[in-house]
């Protein structure tokens, strides 16, 4: 019965979201051989200027234009770090996560005080498709959802065509297998390197502006309780592909939800919640699939010494 019913369907759909999207995003960096695990940190950041900017505009379309800028620059200085200055991209990422927390609680409580941000900030519209509601079992599934899950498909799509079957795509492969050759051929691999984790702080900011502005109107301190890790798990899961990211999203998604519902009916939310763990361990163990990183992703590289 419950996994017939669409509610939590709906459910898993929604909270995919802030998963999916930095997934995705980390899909497009390591696939150019650099290692994002600042996703965590970039999604705060994007989550508390979204709601700020939301705020001070009275739009909720600046606020998530305003997240999508200091998601950018974020990830840039992260690309300098790591591509410019070669340094341990792992170490660099937790750098930025760890300043990422501080940085929002600390502006939180500067600029809003401990009550935190007021509850008349806008939120993004919750939407329903004229014609698709009405399609019995799907019209429930996507009926009052938030823009940003209409969005978080069709970039989805847009993502695995652009990935694998656009030359520009091909390079940022290229670049991520054998960056010698790819510079060989002439293709700029600093240039592609960037534009990819770029692309990553953008997806990655636009999933913690859902949280911000998308399902709530408000910011919290460290309020993605760890889901940019969880998407550095998906991506993997998912090896390293958008589709096979979303699809991984969908598995935390659903286990999360089927938590929730079960919740006072004798079976432990957080054994439930355990599940997407345990099939990342396996997948990464090699017994659900071997799932192998690009070639020469983490492995800096300088065309001044090639």
């Amino acid at each position: 019965m419950i996994f017939s019913d669409p509610e939590i369907w709906a459910a898993t759909l929604s909270m995919a979201v802030p998963l999916a999207l930095p997934a995705i995003g980390g899909t497009f960096s390591e696939r150019t051989g650099v290692v994002n695990i600042a996703m965590e940190g970039i999604m705060l950041i994007g989550a508390f200027f979204a709601v700020t900017f939301s705020y001070w505009t009275g739009s909720a379309w600046l606020g998530l234009l305003a997240a999508l800028i200091c998601g950018g620059l974020t990830a840039a200085a992260l690309a300098w770090g790591a591509i410019r200055v070669s340094a341990d991209q792992t170490v660099l990422g937790m750098g930025i996560n760890i300043f990422a927390a501080g940085l929002t609680t600390f502006l939180l409580n500067t600029l809003f005080g401990f009550n935190g941000t007021p509850i008349n900030t806008p939120k993004l519209p919750d939407i329903s498709i004229p014609g698709l509601d009405k399609i019995p079992y799907i019209g429930v599934i996507f009926q009052n959802q938030s823009i940003l899950v209409y969005i978080m498909v069709v970039l989805v799509i847009i993502s695995h065509w652009f990935l694998f079957h656009t030359r520009l795509g091909l390079r940022m492969r290229s670049v991520g297998e054998h960056p010698l050759a790819a510079d060989t051929l002439g293709i700029n691999v600093w240039r592609i390197r960037y534009f990819g984790v770029i692309l990553s702080g953008l997806f990655s900011a636009l999933g913690g502006a859902y949280l911000s502005i998308g399902v709530l109107n408000g910011f919290t301190p460290n309020m993605t309780n760890g889901r940019g890790y969880i998407a550095l798990a998906a991506m993997i899961f998912g090896k390293w592909t958008p589709l096979g990211s979303f699809g991984a999203a969908l598995i935390f998604g659903f286990s999360t939800a089927l938590g929730i519902v079960l919740q006072g009916q004798g079976i432990s939310s957080n054994l439930l919640q355990m599940i997407p763990y345990a099939l990342t361990i396996l997948a990464l163990a090699g017994l659900v699939g071997r799932a192998v990183a690009p070639a020469a992703d983490g492995i800096p590289y300088d065309p001044r010494r090639s």
